[in-house]
């Protein structure tokens, strides 16, 4: 299902985390769960992956994360704000050490001059320490490649966020 590399690099996440004690929290948008999905190809995942979010209406986001309405109404569901609010609350929401988070445009519509396909903001929360936020703009590769490369950015930001000590 996913490509090898992949799942290499979610093995040594999870190696990683479970080395430190750490659990993660996913709270997606446009990658509609496939973190969650990646890590749990791996055996042994459950000692990391505390739980996941698939928050793909504004609705969601604000029922199940609070993300505050106003900020989707002022920023709009792909900026760094709700990205930031996502990972934060999941973090909140939940047993985890840390949380990522994913809300981008992946295509084929849905862009914008302001907001291209390919955009997405990433935000990982962490227990004590500031939330880290990354921007990528992948250009318009296909649905299919954005959303397997913002699972790779999300394992990147993660892995970031474990190694802050």
């Amino acid at each position: 299902m996913f490509p090898a590399d992949l799942l290499d690099e979610a093995r040594r996440l999870i190696e990683l985390m479970r080395a430190r004690r750490m659990l993660l929290v996913t709270a997606e948008s446009c990658t509609g769960g496939l973190v969650s999905a990646l890590l749990t190809e791996v055996p042994g995942s459950s000692d990391v992956l505390e739980r996941g979010f698939v928050t793909y209406s504004n609705a969601a986001k604000a029922d199940c994360l609070g993300v505050d309405a106003q900020i989707i109404t002022a920023h709009g569901a792909v900026s760094e704000e709700v990205a930031r609010a996502m990972a934060e609350g999941a973090l909140a929401r939940s047993a985890a050490d840390i949380a990522v988070s994913v809300t981008g445009v992946a295509g084929p519509g849905g862009g914008s001059a302001e907001k291209p396909v390919g955009l997405v903001h990433f935000a990982a929360a962490r227990k004590g320490q500031p939330t880290i936020h990354l921007e990528r703009r992948f250009a318009d590769l296909g649905r299919t490649a954005i959303r397997l490369e913002s699972v790779r950015a999300a394992l990147d930001l993660v892995a970031a966020a474990v190694r802050l000590d």
